[in-house]
């Protein structure tokens, strides 16, 4: 046990002060970090990361087994398999040598163990400000990486789809965001897991007092039918992560999500899932589900 931590903290020193000669200085989920020479291989495991990695054109050498988004099949060619999204493969690890390891999120637990073979950072992003948040991971790995023009470009072009999202949703009345699991609901306000949503676009929330909680509040049907939400934001969690039990669609399919305006209107919105739960602060990921909620609003009457 001591000669793993021992392993662990030289692996991160390594990485905080190895030399300042052309040096990036970084913020990560765990501080400052100063990276002395640009990464050549690189393994990531968090889905939001590798989605943004993928805007700026950036080559991942080691990739989690599953993906999840079909946009991000492509990175799979020529790529390694080192672990999933929770846990790496130390083995895999240690066979391709990385010169960086990025976790984050579900695999934030990890960089004691992945700090044994590389230098690793957590990138790890959540909270009402994860859009702000995803745009600093962005301009970071634009210096990291020299990318600063290209970082720059893909921001604003963010930008662009937010301030869209923003105008489209202004004035058109309350929203519920809610989870489906199978044939559980859960639901989410603002300072919640997805609570990002009612903050980046300024979205009036139908129950405003939802228990912020990372998984939401558990509620049932009649919770949705009193809120009587103008709009129902829906994520389909079995959808997301390949699951078979039912669908969202199949979930609510009954008299009382039916009684509510949102349903009454066809003002429900199935989010882009993977995008939604799986990559939240992944710029792509984030763009597709703005956009999503624009083109819905878009139709409103």
């Amino acid at each position: 046990m001591l000669k793993t931590k021992i392993t662990a903290v030289a692996a991160f020193l390594s990485l905080a002060f190895m030399g300042t000669v052309g040096a990036a200085d970084i913020d990560t989920a765990k501080g400052p970090v100063t990276i002395a020479v640009t990464p050549a291989k690189i393994a990531v495991f968090d889905i939001a990361a590798i989605d943004t990695l993928d805007s700026l054109g950036i080559e991942i050498a080691g990739l989690p087994s599953n993906l999840y988004l079909p946009e991000l099949a492509h990175l799979k060619d020529g790529s390694a398999v080192v672990g999933d999204i929770f846990e790496p493969n130390l083995e895999a690890l240690s066979e391709l040598q990385p010169d960086l390891i990025i976790l984050g999120g579900r695999s934030s637990t990890q960089v004691d163990a992945a700090s044994q073979v590389a230098p690793t950072i957590d990138m790890t992003m959540d909270g009402d400000d994860l859009l702000q948040q995803a745009k600093t991971r962005l301009t970071t790995y634009g210096t990291l990486f020299g990318k600063r023009a290209e970082a720059d470009t893909v921001a604003k072009a963010l930008d662009a789809v937010v301030a869209k999202a923003q105008a489209a949703v202004a004035g058109k009345g309350k929203a519920l965001i809610i989870m489906t699991n199978g044939p559980k609901v859960t639901a989410y306000g603002p300072g919640s897991r997805f609570g990002w949503v009612h903050s980046a676009l300024d979205l009036p929330p139908a129950v405003p007092d939802v228990q912020a909680a990372t998984h939401g509040e558990a509620v049932s049907f009649e919770f949705i039918a009193n809120a009587n939400p103008d709009w129902l934001l829906v994520l389909d969690r079995a959808a997301a992560i390949g699951s078979e039990d039912q669908n969202a669609k199949a979930t609510l399919d009954n008299e009382l999500v039916a009684s509510t305006t949102a349903w009454k209107k066809g003002q429900v919105i199935y989010l882009p899932d993977g995008d939604f739960y799986i990559a939240a602060g992944g710029i792509q990921a984030m763009s597709r589900v703005f956009t999503a909620i624009t083109d819905a609003y878009a139709k409103a009457q």
